[in-house]
Parts: C-alpha cells; sequence; structure tokens
C-alpha cells in the first residue's frame, strides 16, 4: 500500500507561490536563468539565492535523491522552457526492466504499425502512444516486484519507475517504429506481391538490417555536430521532454495568474482531445474537411479546385480546419517550430500553391485543363489512373518501349509536378545555405570551439561517451550484409551504384539534420535519389527501389537516430546505454517486421489485393511500386530530359542554389533586412507534403503555429513557458488515441456509422471525390503528337 500511495502522489503537485510576472527571477530581467531553475532554488530555501552570481551551484534535496542545480542555462527560452538544466547521475537507467518493457513495447508496436500499414486507411502507434503506456507498466512494475528479487547483481525492482528509464523506453519506440513501418518493407511489399519475385528470408533480412542500421552508424559520427552544440535544439524534442517531465517531475509554479500544474494541464487537454476527435473523425466528418463553400457549389470544378480542402488549393476564407489531426498530420504540431518557420512555410505556400500553380493549371500549361489541380496520382492521356503494366515485361521487369509508345506518356497535376521542381530546389538550397550560414559554425565544431551549455557540461561530467569507432564498427558490418544484399541475390543494382547510394546519404547528412535541427522541416531526399538513378541505371525497377532505400532512409534514418540522441543528451541518458538500446531496438523492431511479414503473407487471404475484403489493399506499397515504375521504368529521362513535357522543372535547380546566395549578399549590405528570418531550405521543403495535403492544412498549420510561437509566447512568455509543450504533447496524444479507436473498432470491424447529411452531403463534392476537372479528355486522348524518347 505504501507503494501504491507514493504512485498516488506523482498527480498531486508541489506549487509554488511564485507569480513569474513579478519574481526577481523574470525572464526578461534574468534571460540566462531558465524558471525550473529559479523555482528550484527558491523552494529549496537551502541558501539565499543571488541571480547575479555567476556559476553558482545549489543543492536541492528531496525525499529520494540530490539534485545539482546550475544557474546558467540555455540560450535558447525554448529549451529552458521544456529541458530542466539538472541531473542525478545515480539514477538507475540501464535497468532489467527498462529492457524487458522497452523490447516488449518494441515488439508489439512494429507488429501493429506494419499490418495497419497494409491498411487502407492505414494508421500508426506513435510514439507517444507507447510512452504514455510504458509509465502505468513502470509502475505496475515497481508496486508489484519485490525488491529483494535479482538475476545476477541486477535487482529485478531498482525502485521508482524514473523519467530515464522512460525515456529510455520511448527511444527504443521511435528508433524501431516511430516513422511506421521500417521502409524496406515497401520494397518487399512491391517485389513480393505486385511483381511477383520473391528472393526469400534471407534477403528480407539483410536488406531490412541493413538500410536501418547504416543509418545508426551515420547518425552516431554525426554527433558532434548536431547533438552537442547547444545551437542543435531539436524542437520536437521539446514536445517528448515536456511530456516526460510532466509525468516524473511535476513541480508547479504560477504562470500569468495560471495555477494549474503542468500534468494536469496535459491530462485536460488530453481527455479534450480524444473526445473532441470522434465528432470531425466519425460523426460529423464534414468538420474534419471543412470545404464550407464547395458544399454551397458541389458541382462546379472551378470553385473545388479554388476552394477545395481535399484536392483543391483552399483559398481564403476556406482555409481553417477544425479537426487536429489535419492541422498535425502532415508535418507534425505546429507548436513546436519557431515562428520564424511558420512565416517561412506561409510565404511558400502563398506565392507557389496560391501564385504560381493557379497561374499555370489556368494557362494550360502540362495540359492541365484535363487533369485535377492537386493529386498525387498519376495519369495517362486519356485522364484515366496510368496503367504500368502496358510499359513493362512483366517476366523481365524491364522497359517496354513500344508498349510506352502506343500507350502514354506519364502526367501529373499541377501542384504533384511543382512539388517535384520544389523538391530538386530544396536540395541545392539546403547546401548553399548550410555552406553559407553554417560553415564557419561546422568548422568550429569540429575543431571543438564552441562553449559547452549547461547540458554539455553536465554530459561531460558524469557519464562516459561512446568512442566513435563503436559506429565504425557498426558501419562497416552492415555495409558488408549491403553488399551481399546487392550481389548475392539477381538485384539489378550494381555495386557502384550502392555505394553512390551511401555517399549521397553521408553527403546530405549535417545540411538536412542542421535546417531539422532548427526548424523542425526535414529535407527528403526521396525525388533526388530516384532522379539520380533513373538516370545512372534506367529500366531496373527493384534497384531503383533498393537505391532509393539505401540513399534516402540511410539519410533520414540516420537523422531520426541523432534526435534521439539529443533526447537522450537532454534527459542526461548514459552514452553507452542508449547505444545498446538503440541498435538492440532496431535490430529486434526488424526482425518482428519480417516475422509478421512472411505470417501476412501465408494468413490474409489475397493481401495487396485492389478488392481485398477486409481493405487490406498495401496502400504503402501500391504507391511505392508505381512509384518504382516512374522513374526506375519509364525514367526520369522521358520526363524531364530536355523536350519532354516536365523539362524545365529542372530550373527549379538553379533557382534552389540561386537564392540563398541572394539572400546573403543582401544580408551582408542590410543586416537587419526582414530578409533574414527567410530560411530557403524551409521555403522549398516546408510545403513537401503538397500533395496529398493542401493549403487547407497549411494554413491551418501556420495559424496556430503563429499564434502560439509568436503572439502569445510575446504577450504571456511565462504561460507559453510553462504550458505550450504540455498542450502539445495533450492534443497530439489524446487525438491520436482517439484515431487508434475508432480503427480498431469501427474500420477494422466494418462498422459504418449512420447515414446523414454532415458525412454524406460533405463527402460527396468533387474536391472530396477528386473529380474537379474543367474539361474531359477527348476520346483520342491529349497531349504531344509523339513521346518516344
Amino acid at each position: 500500500m505504501a507503494k501504491l500511495d507514493r504512485f498516488k502522489n506523482w498527480f498531486k503537485t508541489d506549487e509554488v507561490s511564485v507569480d513569474n510576472e513579478s519574481s526577481s527571477l523574470d525572464e526578461e530581467k534574468h534571460p540566462g536563468v531558465s524558471q525550473d531553475v529559479a523555482l528550484g532554488v527558491m523552494a529549496s530555501k537551502t541558501s539565499e539565492f543571488d541571480p547575479t552570481t555567476s556559476n553558482m551551484v545549489e543543492q536541492i534535496m528531496t525525499d529520494d535523491y540530490a539534485q545539482v542545480v546550475v544557474e546558467d542555462d540555455s540560450p535558447y527560452p525554448e529549451v529552458r522552457a521544456a529541458i530542466p538544466s539538472t541531473d542525478d547521475p545515480t539514477v538507475p537507467q540501464n535497468t532489467i526492466r527498462m529492457w524487458v518493457l522497452g523490447l516488449i513495447f518494441t515488439m508489439i508496436g512494429s507488429a501493429i504499425n506494419l499490418l495497419f500499414s497494409f491498411h487502407a486507411p492505414s494508421v500508426s502507434i506513435s510514439t507517444l502512444v507507447v510512452s504514455i503506456l510504458a509509465w502505468p507498466f513502470g509502475w505496475l512494475w515497481y508496486i508489484v516486484v519485490p525488491k529483494k528479487w535479482r538475476i545476477g547483481k541486477c535487482y529485478l525492482n531498482p525502485g521508482p519507475f524514473n523519467v530515464k528509464e522512460h525515456a529510455l523506453i520511448t527511444i527504443m519506440s521511435n528508433v524501431s517504429f516511430g516513422g511506421g513501418a521500417a521502409y524496406a518493407t515497401d520494397i518487399l511489399l512491391a517485389q513480393n506481391r505486385f511483381y511477383k519475385s520473391d528472393f526469400g528470408w534471407g534477403f528480407d533480412l539483410l536488406l531490412i538490417w541493413s538500410t536501418q542500421c547504416i543509418g545508426f552508424a551515420m547518425g552516431g559520427l554525426a554527433k558532434r555536430f548536431v547533438v552537442y552544440p547547444a545551437s542543435a535544439i531539436w524542437p520536437a524534442n521539446l514536445v517528448t521532454a515536456t511530456f516526460l517531465t510532466n509525468l516524473h517531475i511535476n513541480k508547479n509554479f504560477v504562470a500569468n495568474g495560471w495555477k494549474i500544474s503542468r500534468l494536469k494541464f496535459f491530462l485536460i487537454v488530453g481527455i479534450a482531445a480524444f473526445c473532441y476527435y470522434w465528432i470531425p473523425g466519425l460523426m460529423f466528418t464534414g468538420l474534419s474537411n471543412f470545404s464550407w463553400i464547395c458544399w454551397i457549389k458541389p458541382n462546379s470544378p472551378i470553385v473545388n479546385q479554388i476552394f477545395g480542402s481535399s484536392t483543391g488549393l483552399a483559398m481564403i476564407p476556406n482555409s481553417f480546419a477544425l479537426d487536429w489531426s489535419q492541422i498535425m498530420g502532415y508535418i507534425g504540431s505546429p507548436l513546436i517550430p519557431p515562428a520564424a518557420v511558420h512565416v517561412t512555410i506561409l510565404l511558400s505556400m502563398v506565392l507557389i500553391f496560391w501564385v504560381v500553380v493557379p497561374g499555370l493549371h489556368y494557362s494550360n500549361i502540362w495540359y492541365a485543363q484535363y487533369l485535377p489541380i492537386s493529386s498525387s496520382g498519376s495519369y495517362d492521356r486519356y485522364g484515366d489512373d496510368y496503367n504500368v503494366t502496358k510499359v513493362i515485361n512483366l517476366k523481365t521487369l524491364q522497359f517496354d518501349a513500344e508498349g510506352y509508345k502506343n500507350y502514354s506518356p506519364l502526367f501529373l497535376s499541377t501542384t504533384f509536378a511543382i512539388s517535384y521542381g520544389m523538391s530538386f530546389a530544396s536540395i541545392l538550397a539546403t547546401i548553399v545555405h548550410v555552406g553559407l550560414f553554417h560553415g564557419r559554425e561546422l568548422i568550429d565544431q569540429l575543431k571543438l570551439k564552441e562553449k559547452p551549455d549547461v547540458h554539455m557540461r553536465l554530459m561531460q561530467k558524469n557519464y562516459r561517451e561512446v568512442p566513435e569507432w563503436w559506429y565504425i564498427i557498426v558501419f562497416l558490418i552492415f555495409f558488408g550484409m549491403s553488399i551481399a544484399v546487392v550481389r548475392a541475390w539477381p538485384t539489378g543494382m550494381p555495386v557502384y551504384s550502392l555505394v553512390v547510394a551511401l555517399l549521397i546519404g553521408a553527403f546530405f547528412l549535417l545540411p538536412v539534420a542542421l535546417v531539422y535541427a532548427r526548424t523542425n522541416i526535414a529535407v527528403g531526399l526521396n525525388v533526388v535519389t530516384e532522379f539520380i538513378i533513373g538516370y545512372m541505371v534506367p529500366g531496373r525497377p527493384l534497384a531503383m527501389m533498393m537505391f532509393k532505400c539505401f540513399g534516402y532512409i540511410s539519410n533520414n534514418q540516420a537523422v531520426t537516430f541523432v534526435q534521439d540522441m539529443k533526447l537522450g543528451h537532454y534527459m542526461k541518458l548514459a552514452p553507452r546505454t542508449l547505444f545498446s538500446v538503440q541498435l538492440v531496438a532496431t535490430i529486434w523492431s526488424s526482425l518482428v517486421q519480417i516475422c509478421v511479414l512472411r505470417w501476412a503473407y501465408g494468413s490474409i487471404d489475397n493481401l495487396c489485393d485492389k478488392h481485398q475484403k477486409d481493405k487490406y489493399t498495401c496502400p504503402n506499397g501500391r504507391v511505392f511500386f508505381n512509384a518504382s515504375i516512374i522513374w526506375g521504368v519509364i525514367g526520369p529521362q522521358r520526363q524531364f530530359s530536355h523536350g519532354q513535357i516536365y523539362w524545365a522543372l529542372l530550373f527549379f535547380f538553379v533557382i534552389g542554389a540561386a537564392l540563398p546566395v541572394i539572400q546573403w549578399l543582401l544580408l551582408k549590405v542590410w543586416p537587419k533586412s526582414p530578409i533574414k528570418y527567410i530560411n530557403f531550405p524551409v521555403f522549398f521543403s516546408g510545403t513537401g507534403n503538397i500533395p496529398p495535403a493542401t493549403a487547407y492544412n497549411y494554413l491551418s498549420y501556420v495559424s496556430v503555429g503563429l499564434f502560439f510561437n509568436y503572439w502569445i509566447k510575446k504577450r504571456f512568455f511565462h504561460w507559453w513557458s510553462k504550458y505550450n509543450y504540455s498542450l502539445s504533447a495533450g492534443l497530439d496524444v489524446g487525438t491520436v488515441w482517439s484515431m487508434l479507436i475508432i480503427f480498431l473498432t469501427i474500420y477494422l470491424t466494418n462498422t459504418e456509422f449512420p447515414s446523414w447529411w454532415g458525412n454524406d452531403y460533405t463527402s460527396s463534392t468533387m474536391d472530396q471525390m477528386g473529380t474537379a476537372i474543367r474539361e474531359q479528355p477527348p476520346p483520342e486522348g491529349f497531349g504531344p503528337s509523339t513521346w518516344s524518347w
């Protein structure tokens, strides 16, 4: 009963009656002192606090342990608001409890996410879902398991379930299924189910292990550049850290008159978000895609193209979502990135998708009058979905030139075509921007010149770092596996192309990671890797898929691992324990996903068939398959080479390289110009999910982001510091849990909600049905008179 009472006490808050607006530790007067530090020092009353004293250290005694509080803190208010500048190195981390719970949740999450990825619509279990489940199970372990039980020298119950164990379990789930199923499973689905080719278990395991773990090694070698510096904030980690500290370190203080604790605030927001999502998610889906203008003119192509929220441009006043899943679903929570990022995304959305796209579409460039204005599909000259079986020899998996000549070139919607151009621009913009604006920073970090912040000093003082040669060994092991994958089976992928793919991923790692660490916007290499392999090894779809995976996913996985290393840095996790956790979780989850994949092949009838009775149609694998045809069979030379339909998009490479240079030169002359707030990698990649996202999602995203991260932060800084990330975590967790319950109880059971206007009529507009096309194609088709290449 004593343990149970102690568990209940975590919901009680130790309120410190301090109004941050009048405190002597006001943020505006003493910006180097975080609120958590100030409150801790004032609450401890162990000595008189003088905020003008530099490098002062206070000892705070609690019931369980002593914390060291350092006066100086991160120079960034976002970090000070979310990360305590304290550490207790005696708190147990590498425990049997952590490993057992972490591996169990990793196994369950990886299996469920892969299974859900087969279903249409698909849904995935997020890291926050697992993290919130781990908390009661950790405490249940503490309550039930006797303290005297042990294995060797390791006690099964090392004490209360603590924040460091919880953080390690969260990281295990994030590296194993934080982005859904492993990307390599899409290759295997496309190969096994659509190309009807199967190389067996050995190929599957070597492919998934090599593609996942090479990124881990690359990320570890980049730590000194994107983990150690205080300027590498990694905004998404602030929400995770706030969520964890809310549960385990629930200190309370008054902020702009608000007395409720962050934990209670999080719980209220989470419950409210859970309950509310049942309305737009099930009962009144018209609120999810709130295209009220389209409801007035449901059969007008122009109205639906201009104002549609699903396949239109969602121009004002039809541009704000009433569904949190629509706001955060494509990019993430808008409460995370700084205001300058939101301004950049808003500028990109308005200039590109409200000015350039309509200009191109309504001038009928690229035969746009016969196509939707915004769609992620690919079309033939008859306006139908592109039939890839007509341009490929299914026996040899080689391009059929004669079939292509007799059938059709490939056409894209205007936003989809522009998105390729934006991807081209983002690659060079990222390289040039990082070189001009962060080149000196990288050099200083390489020379270890940057002054460490309090978090770095605590880590250096209390824990041993992981030697870089550990990561080198991991890389060599899995690089050997990758060579075996491409050579031991008939993949059609030369070894030199594997090396090129990995070099691309490594070359772009620092630029991509630096942009993500500061803006929470990812620059993807998926398009550029497809573009390169399409020219390098044309007509080989499996080689194209593998090249994309090794080039893009090695980079993407490296960024994910580095992001979690920064979370470990913030939460003061032992680096060597974190190394083991990340590597073991990755290997274990990959094995689990291959087992589930093979089980599904034999247990789910007609898996991936378009008409599968339980809707296990493999939407992700089907998209991957179509991309392999577009880039690996038809190839970029038939779409982007000079004289082809979309060749003008290549000029985006020049635009992406030129704009950061122009910005840099202008700031040399006018250093205070507002242009300093524009980040061109974000400008070109921030709207990268259009399509299938639309301006409806993005304008809602930036509106919420600017309201909280500019207006609220400026007017009510202490409220923002205390509640902003708790609000984000509560909205995310509540919405995701509600989506998961609806998916399990309604969609998987084929239960239908009663028919009514709010669901039926609102989903029958041309925008929602994807039929907003101004002219129907002529019977003989449209497009150029010849298109062979």
